[in-house]
C-alpha cells in the first residue's frame, strides 16, 4: 500500500514540474502556438512580432469574456492603426458556437481556436487557469504583462 501511495505521489509531482515548467512566464518570447483561423487559416503567434500584442484567451459559453470581448472591440478600433494586434484564442470544443460568438461580438481583431477546453496545448502552455486570460507582449515578442489593464496596454501600444 504504501509503494502505491509513492508512486502517486511521485506521478503528482511530475506532473505539477511538467506543467509549471510548460508555462509562459515574464520575459519569455512567443511560444511556439500554430493554430487554425476563423478565416481557415494557420496563423503562427510569433508572425505578429513587430506589434505590441495581446494574446486573450476566451470561449462562447464565458460571461465574463463577452462582456470583456465589447472592451477588446473597441480598443482594437482605437488602436488598430498603431502597430497592435489582438489575438483571441478560443479554448470552445464546438467551432460553431465561436463563430457565432464572434459574428455576434463583431469581433474584427484575429481569432484562432484550440477546441480542447483547457486542455487545449495553447491554455497549458500559457498557463491558463481561468477566463479570460491575457497577455501582452511587446514589439521584441517578450511577454511584459499577464492580465494587463487597458491602461497598461494603451501604455504599451503608446511607447
Amino acid at each position: 500500500m504504501i509503494k502505491i501511495k509513492n508512486i502517486i505521489l511521485a506521478f503528482s509531482f511530475m506532473l505539477v514540474f511538467s506543467s509549471v515548467k510548460a508555462q509562459v512566464k515574464l520575459g519569455d518570447t512567443f511560444p511556439n502556438v500554430a493554430l487554425q483561423s476563423n478565416q481557415n487559416t494557420v496563423v503562427k503567434l510569433d508572425s505578429f512580432k513587430g506589434k505590441t500584442v495581446l494574446v486573450d484567451f476566451w470561449a462562447s459559453w464565458c460571461g465574463p469574456c463577452r462582456l470583456a470581448n465589447r472592451k477588446l472591440v473597441k480598443l482594437y478600433e482605437t488602436y488598430k492603426n498603431k502597430n497592435f494586434e489582438i489575438v483571441g484564442i478560443s479554448i470552445d470544443t464546438d467551432k460553431t458556437k465561436w463563430l457565432n460568438a464572434i459574428a455576434k461580438d463583431k469581433m474584427k481583431h484575429q481569432q484562432l481556436i484550440d477546441a480542447k477546453g483547457f486542455d487545449a496545448k495553447s491554455a497549458v502552455t500559457f498557463g491558463v487557469e481561468e477566463l479570460p486570460a491575457a497577455y501582452l507582449f511587446d514589439t521584441t515578442g517578450k511577454l511584459i504583462a499577464i492580465n494587463p489593464t487597458e491602461e497598461e496596454i494603451i501604455a504599451q501600444i503608446k511607447k
